[in-house]
């Protein structure tokens, strides 16, 4: 066959697998869902009210004809970037895919129609809960980022690392232990479809359809074939920026931000483990 026939049975073939496998491996959550993500944070990370860890991965591809530096990132490669937000059982939740390398993960986030369903409360999150144990504010249900991302009510980010105190410290270690499942996602990813570990040979629209057929399989795996070997591939992403800019969304999230952190320097909020 061709190169260009088999090019369409490829692109063919993932877009079915995209179409058949979506509805049933990473459908659009329900407030129970988002609850029961909630509980697998509290569990496996000691992060209260949280419902997803979200990041952005490079995926190489080849250098697009005549399109500059669009796809030329900060790691000096060529890439799409796949943007995903996970559970603690390493499953993609939510995922926009096909943003330029060049691009910003927070510029990414703001545009994507996940970021735009967060802010406008179009992803029926549960309302703002009691932490456990605790008689204090109700604190909103969260997603959780490096940061690279802009700080708001619904998206939690370390706090700069210079001048922390230990209610501060603390709470990025929590974040950290929430975060470090996407990462591990991604890591699980790329090591199961090993086409993402050298560049991609296609036209970009055609290796968003390749990433797509790997997200479901990806969560179709996670779900019925899961193994313990698996759940030890990392991948680690650098951190980015260590600067915060605070708009009004900026000064909403620090009051969350600090709202968490109290909780968990609290004797009920309190994780023994971590000194």
């Amino acid at each position: 066959m061709g190169t260009s026939t088999i090019a369409g049975v490829v692109r063919a073939t993932c877009s079915t697998i995209w179409m058949r496998l979506k509805a049933s491996v990473m459908p659009h959550p329900t407030r129970q869902q988002w609850l029961d993500i909630a509980q697998g944070f509290l569990e496996r990370a000691q992060f209260p009210n949280c419902i997803g860890a979200l990041d952005g991965k490079h995926i190489w591809v080849k250098k697009p004809p005549n399109s500059g530096s669009q796809y030329y990132n900060y790691k000096q490669f060529f890439s799409v970037v796949l943007l995903a937000l996970a559970d603690t059982n390493y499953r993609f939740i939510i995922v926009d895919i096909g943003s330029y390398g060049s691009t910003a993960d927070a510029r990414i986030f703001r545009a994507s129609r996940m970021g735009r369903w967060l802010q406008s409360n179009q992803l029926d999150v549960p309302q703002p809960a009691n932490l456990p144990g605790s008689t204090g504010p109700p604190a909103p249900y969260v997603v959780v980022g490096d940061e690279g991302f802009a700080l708001s009510s619904q998206l939690m980010r370390p706090f700069p690392r210079r001048g922390l105190d230990a209610k501060r410290r603390t709470f990025n270690y929590r974040l950290s232990r929430a975060r470090r499942f996407v990462e591990c996602a991604f890591g699980i990813f790329t090591h199961k479809w090993r086409v993402f570990l050298s560049p991609i040979q296609l036209a970009p629209q055609n290796v968003n359809v390749v990433i797509k057929a790997c997200v479901v399989l990806h969560n179709y795996v996670r779900t019925y074939e899961a193994t313990p070997d698996e759940d030890a591939q990392v991948e680690s992403l650098p951190s980015g920026s260590d600067t915060i800019q605070l708009g009004r969304s900026g000064l909403a999230g620090l009051r969350v931000g600090e709202l968490f952190a109290d909780y968990f320097l609290s004797p009920i909020g309190s994780f023994p483990s971590h000194q």
